[in-house]
């Protein structure tokens, strides 16, 4: 039996909380929940998983992350239903203002599975990924 029942939710910085939670919300449809403006920071969710962004002190150095330099997460990946679900988002988020692309859908290794990897305005690298079944 283990002692732990999966993530209640997932905490990342971000360069700018407005631009960031534009994205989840306007881009992905997610919905925000529990701004607090005094730190900033802000909860974004899907139904099944939930994001809270907090906004770096821009009065400190900011760094942006990079992923083979940094301990910590080197991404976080959101299972899609389908490969064509896939390829909408991907377009969709490819015209949003801000995402740098690192990869449109390609196959995993032989495939069947597709992902494709980005950076959202906010700076964090996400993967959508179709498990190809």
């Amino acid at each position: 039996m283990y002692k732990t029942q999966g993530i209640n939710h997932l905490g990342l910085s971000v360069k700018n909380l407005d631009r960031a939670v534009s994205f989840f919300v306007d881009c992905l449809g997610w919905e925000e929940s529990g701004r607090d403006e005094s730190y900033p920071r802000s909860a974004v969710g899907d139904g099944c998983i939930r994001l809270t962004l907090w906004e770096v002190d821009h009065n400190l150095p900011v760094n942006e992350f990079q992923f083979r330099q940094n301990i910590g997460l080197h991404h976080f990946a959101l299972e899609v239903s389908s490969e064509e679900e896939l390829n909408e988002i991907a377009e969709k988020v490819k015209a949003y203002p801000g995402v740098k692309i690192e990869f449109m859908p390609e196959l995993v290794g032989i495939g069947p599975r597709k992902h494709m990897i980005f950076n959202e305005p906010g700076g964090i690298r996400i993967e959508f990924i179709w498990p190809g079944s």
